[in-house]
C-alpha cells in the first residue's frame, strides 16, 4: 500500500531572468496570473491534494515570498475599517493556510536536483511531492490530486507528463516507456534533455512529482549531469531498478509561465474562466 504524502517541496530559488526588469526585485513566483501570484496557485493545488507541510527552497533577496504567506495585520485592519469585505476575504478567509510552511536557502544554483536535496531534512524518510510554480496547471481536480489518485494505485514514483514535439525533447526529462495505456505510462528509463534523435519517446516530465525518499540517496552523491547541474531526473533514473516509475498524462492544461508567451496565455485562460472577467 502506498504511503501517504503530506509534504511538498517548492523549488523557488531561480532568478527569473527571462522576465527582467519585472523580476529585478520581484521573485518570478510572485508574478500574478490575473490577481494571484504563481506560488499561491501551486500552494492551493498542493492543499487540495492533501499536502499539509510546504517547504520553499528559496534564495537571498526573495523575502517577498515569505511575506506573502504571513498575516498582513495593518492591511487587514485598513480593509476592515473601510468595509472592504470582499478584498479582505482574499487575504483572510479565502487565503491558503497550510498546516506549516517552511523556508530554506539554496546557497548555490546547482540545478533542480540540488534544490530538492536542500529540503532533505524537512522530508526525512517520507514520500513527498515537488511542485514547480512555473508550470501552472488548469485542471479540475487539480494536477496533484489526479497524481495522488494514480499514486495510490501504483505506488513508487509518479510524475506528470505530456507529449511534446520532437524538436522540444532537449528541454525536458524524457521517459523511456515500457507500457502505456494512453493515460498512465510505466517507464524503464529516463533521459535528461536528449536531442530529438536520441530521445526514447516524446513523453516529457512537467513540473509535478510524487517521489520516494530513496531519491535522496542518489542526490547525496551530487553527481552533475546535463548543463553541469545536479539533475533530479538522473537521481530518479538511478532508482528505477528498485522503485516503480510512472508518468501520468493530466486531464487539464499546462501553461509554461517560465516563458513570456506561456505567461500571457495563462492570464487570458484563467481570466476567461472567471465570471467577473469572462465577458471582457
Amino acid at each position: 500500500m502506498a504511503r501517504p504524502v503530506t509534504k511538498a517541496i517548492f523549488p523557488v530559488a531561480g532568478l527569473g531572468t527571462r522576465f527582467l526588469p519585472a523580476t529585478k526585485v520581484l521573485p518570478k513566483e510572485m508574478l500574478p496570473v490575473v490577481d494571484k501570484p504563481l506560488i499561491q496557485y501551486a500552494v492551493e493545488e498542493a492543499m487540495e491534494a492533501g499536502i499539509e507541510e510546504m517547504i520553499m527552497v528559496t534564495a537571498p533577496g526573495k523575502g517577498a515570498l515569505e511575506d506573502h504567506f504571513r498575516p498582513a495585520v495593518e492591511l487587514e485592519s485598513f480593509l476592515e475599517a473601510r468595509g472592504k469585505t470582499e478584498a479582505l476575504a482574499t487575504i483572510r478567509e479565502n487565503f491558503p493556510q497550510p498546516k506549516s510552511i517552511s523556508f530554506t536557502l539554496q546557497d548555490d544554483p546547482l540545478g533542480l536536483g540540488h534544490a530538492v536535496w536542500c529540503a532533505r531534512d524537512f522530508i526525512g524518510n517520507e514520500p513527498f511531492a515537488v511542485l514547480l510554480p512555473d508550470d501552472l496547471m488548469q485542471a479540475i481536480p487539480g494536477c496533484l490530486s489526479q497524481m495522488m489518485d494514480a499514486y495510490h494505485v501504483t505506488g513508487g514514483n509518479v510524475v506528470a507528463v505530456e507529449e511534446v514535439a520532437a524538436e522540444l525533447t532537449s528541454r525536458y526529462g524524457i521517459l523511456d516507456v515500457i507500457e502505456d495505456d494512453g493515460r498512465l505510462a510505466r517507464a524503464k528509463g529516463l533521459v535528461e534533455k536528449p536531442s530529438p534523435k536520441d530521445a526514447p519517446s516524446r513523453l516529457a516530465i512537467i513540473g509535478r512529482y510524487i517521489l520516494q525518499p530513496e531519491v535522496f540517496e542518489h542526490l547525496n552523491k551530487k553527481v552533475t549531469g546535463a548543463g553541469g547541474e545536479i539533475q533530479l531526473t538522473d537521481a530518479l533514473a538511478a532508482t528505477l531498478g528498485d522503485i516503480a516509475f510512472h508518468g501520468l498524462r493530466i486531464d487539464g492544461r499546462r501553461f509554461d509561465c517560465g516563458s513570456k508567451m506561456g505567461f500571457v496565455e495563462a492570464n487570458i485562460a484563467f481570466a476567461a474562466e472567471r465570471s467577473d472577467l469572462s465577458d471582457g
